[in-house]
Parts: C-alpha cells; structure tokens; sequence
C-alpha cells in the first residue's frame, strides 16, 4: 500500500470537510441561528482539526519534493514581524502576552517556506502557555541567525493541545530537512518550553556596536540616530534641563518628567528609545516601573545621572546594567553614553 499517498488523501478530506462546515456554521451566524459564542465554541475544535489536515498536506509535499524552493535573501526580522502581525487578533483572544526582540539579518531561504516554517513554529509553540518570547537575532558563535520563541506556563497548566511530537513538530523538522541548512533545538520543562532554529545560511550578521559611530565625525551618527526619542525622569529641573540641552546636540529628541506616575502617562503616548533616571529617585519605585516596562519589551536601555559629579561607566551587557553619568558631566559625556546603549540594542 502506498501510505504517503493514502495519508495524502485523508488529508485532503479533511481540509475540504472542515472548510465546507465552517462555511455552514459563518452562514448560520449571518442568519443569527447560534450565538457568536456557540460559533467561537464550534470553530475552536473545527480550526485545530483543520490545521491538522493543513498540516499533514504540507508534510506530504515537503517530503515528496513537491515544494519547489527558490532561495532568496530574506530579511528574517521582517518576515516574523509580517507572521506576528497577520495573527495578532488570534494572540488577543488567546490572551497571549507577546514581547518581541527582532534584530535584522539576512537568510538565504525560499520566503514561502520560510512563512509557512514560523508560522508552524508558533503553532507548535503557543499551546505551552500564554507569555510568548519571540527573538531574531544573531548566534554569538557560530554567527548563525537566530530565531527563538520561549512560551512560559506562569504556573498555569499548559493546555490539553500541547503534544511535543504533534504534526506542527513533524512539518517544523520537515521543513528544516526539506530546506537544509536549519538546525533544530527544543528544551521542554514543566514552566514552558523553549525552542531555537539557527540558520546556515546566514548572508550578513547583525552590526554590534559598530552600528554607530562613536567617532569625532557625527554624520553618520545623525543618521544612526534618526527619530530617536528618550524620556528623562528627574525631580531636578536642572538636570532634566542639562539632558535636554546634551541630547538636542547629538540630534535626539526628548521629553522631562519629575517622577514614575508621570513617566507611566508618557509612555503610553509614546514609547521611547531610552530613559535618563536621577538617582535621586532609584529605589523601590523605580524597580517597579522598570519590571513593568520589561515586560513589554526584551531588554531596555536605561541611563542613570549619579551624584558624582565626575563619574562616567559604561553598562556591560547583563539585562540589568546600566550606564552612569555624573551631575557635573552631563554635557560632556551624556551624549556617549546614549549612542553605547542604543547601539546595544541595534
């Protein structure tokens, strides 16, 4: 018997029955025969079936070599972003908490493959909890692209769906065979999971603090820093002032406020690039206001104005570093400092 065409078929069945029912049960919503719950609770288990047959359709294709592959260069840190947008609504009425860190590089791989691979990635990925990492980026050795998504449970069960071998995994290693040149890595644990895809077939890894010049020469940092935006946070109108007069001279510009309450109210205006935080007001308030802003986002560059007058460090590269300023050495080395953090999150 000849099981990949048999497996072809059922899957095609499948698909075809699914979607002539989702049909019927959209139609009888129009007609308000069953409520918009009744239908949300009828197309859940209609939509995981459907999947199934998508699925084990695309693993027939991949194996047989019916797919066939034209390997462009593709800006990775896009091509995920497009992927996270177009299930945006889904993540909403999942209630998925979703931070991203995408960095740009360049892979060589076919763009339809590569959308259908991230998009079964987060299929076999979502069901082990509801607070989603996603990271592009590079490998620190080999200089491989990254691309990684850790989903944690937060103490919360995992779903009834999660199945670590499930058909979303059988077409991610599909795929990765199919394609060549994607390594696999996949650490399961009772908080979540995480997995990891290195790309061969990376054309440019990401520029590391080079990607902006601490030079005499400005031109090109005018360009790096191009609508930058930060926020300072100080009681003290003439630090907030001394910043403000630094940053406008490197081209960045930014806004003042005196405590947390405020600094909350302007960033949902506006997210900024940076804070400035007085260490005057570094304390329980500020550890608060920082875990709050990390949860939104990977990592988030802070600079702090000490009261030395003369300090100046650099931060290292833990989460939690951060550069320091003197009071007295606003103007001189401010301007420095920012370019460092931005350029560690380029």
């Amino acid at each position: 018997m000849h099981w990949p065409d048999l497996l072809a078929g059922l899957a095609d069945q499948i698909t075809e029955g699914v979607s002539a029912l989702q049909n019927q049960i959209d139609q009888l919503l129009a007609k308000d025969r069953i409520t918009r719950q009744e239908h949300h609770a009828l197309s859940v288990p209609m939509g995981r079936v459907k999947l199934a047959g998508v699925s084990t359709q695309q693993i027939h294709r991949f194996y047989s070599g019916r797919i066939r592959q034209s390997h462009e260069k593709i800006n990775m840190a896009e091509l995920v972003e497009g992927v996270l947008q177009e299930r945006k609504k889904e993540f909403a009425l999942l209630g998925i908490a979703l931070r991203r860190k995408l960095k740009p590089v360049d892979v060589l791989v076919d763009p339809t493959v590569a959308h259908t691979f991230v998009n079964a990635v987060l299929d076999w990925a979502l069901p082990y909890g509801n607070r989603v990492d996603v990271r592009m980026d590079v490998n620190a050795w080999p200089p491989h692209a990254r691309f990684q998504v850790r989903v944690a449970n937060e103490g919360a069960p995992p779903s009834s769906q999660t199945a670590d071998d499930n058909l979303s995994w059988m077409l991610i290693r599909q795929i990765a065979a199919s394609s060549g040149g994607i390594e696999l890595e996949r650490t399961l644990t009772s908080e979540g999971t995480t997995f990891n895809a290195m790309f061969t077939r990376t054309v440019r890894a990401v520029d590391g603090i080079s990607a902006v010049d601490l030079s005499d020469d400005h031109s090109s940092m005018f360009k790096s820093l191009s609508g930058t935006y930060v926020l300072t946070i100080s009681p003290t109108l003439q630090i907030r002032a001394d910043v403000r007069d630094a940053l406008r001279e490197i081209g960045i510009v930014s806004d003042s406020v005196v405590d947390f309450v405020q600094a909350r109210d302007a960033i949902k205006g506006r997210m900024p690039n940076l804070i400035v935080v007085d260490s005057e007001i570094k304390g329980a308030d500020f550890e608060a206001f920082r875990r709050e802003l990390l949860r939104e986002v990977f990592e988030f560059p802070f600079v702090e104005i000490s009261p030395d007058d003369s300090s100046f460090d650099m931060s290292g590269f833990g989460e939690f570093s951060m550069a320091k300023v003197g009071r007295g050495n606003i103007r001189e080395a401010l301007g420095t400092a920012v370019m460092f953090e931005l350029a560690k999150m380029m």
